[in-house]
């Protein structure tokens, strides 16, 4: 089970902003970059101010905004004739370029210990990894969890909510690193095992 299960209903709330951007000839390689850059722009602003309050309780609405992005470019592709493979390509690069671009200056915020972000980051790109491997093996794209990248994106959020409400950095947040790097390893296991049948 993992959030990414909730993906067909979310897919239908987005579905009328897609049919508005297909008429505007608005292309899914287009959505991408501007997610992908928007996340790097988010990750750099994290890394200057070492997770200032104000950004941090701004990452929240941003990883929703993320994912909605991710969506829509998925949906503009297979439901308005614009897949390619090149832009297969660009969408599985640029979510692990986003990833690390937002997951990594959490090692720079003071109280966190920058080893299990960067665990945390690296597990996380295995993860993606394995599943896209599965898909060059037997053509289905693994997303199994309990820890995809909708799941880290939601632990992520979770304690930027809770460092910009003001909660100190502690031994929490290593704990959840930890926990949510572990939960990874076994979704990319499972993406292994699965994924090579």
């Amino acid at each position: 089970m993992t959030i990414y299960d909730l993906k067909p209903k979310f897919q239908a709330l987005l579905r009328p902003t897609v049919n508005f951007l297909a008429q505007k000839n608005i292309t899914p390689n287009q959505v991408t970059m501007f997610a992908m850059l928007l996340s790097i722009l988010v990750g750099l602003i994290i890394a200057y101010t070492q997770g200032a309050k104000w950004i941090l309780l701004f990452v929240p609405l941003f990883m929703f905004l993320r994912m909605a992005l991710n969506a829509i470019d998925g949906l503009l592709a297979k439901e308005h004739d614009m897949k390619t493979k090149r832009g297969a390509m660009f969408n599985e690069m640029s979510d692990v370029i986003a990833d690390v671009a937002l997951f990594l200056p959490f090692a720079l915020i003071v109280g966190i210990n920058p080893v299990y972000v960067v665990l945390f980051a690296v597990v996380g790109v295995f993860n993606e990894m394995a599943g896209v491997v599965a898909q060059t093996l037997n053509g289905e794209r693994r997303y199994d969890g309990p820890m995809g990248k909708s799941d880290r994106v939601f632990v992520l959020g979770f304690i930027s909510l809770l460092l910009g409400l003001g909660v100190e950095a502690g031994l929490w947040v290593d704990a959840l690193f930890i926990v949510a790097t572990l939960l990874a390893v076994l979704s990319t296991y499972n993406r292994a095992m699965r994924g090579s049948k």
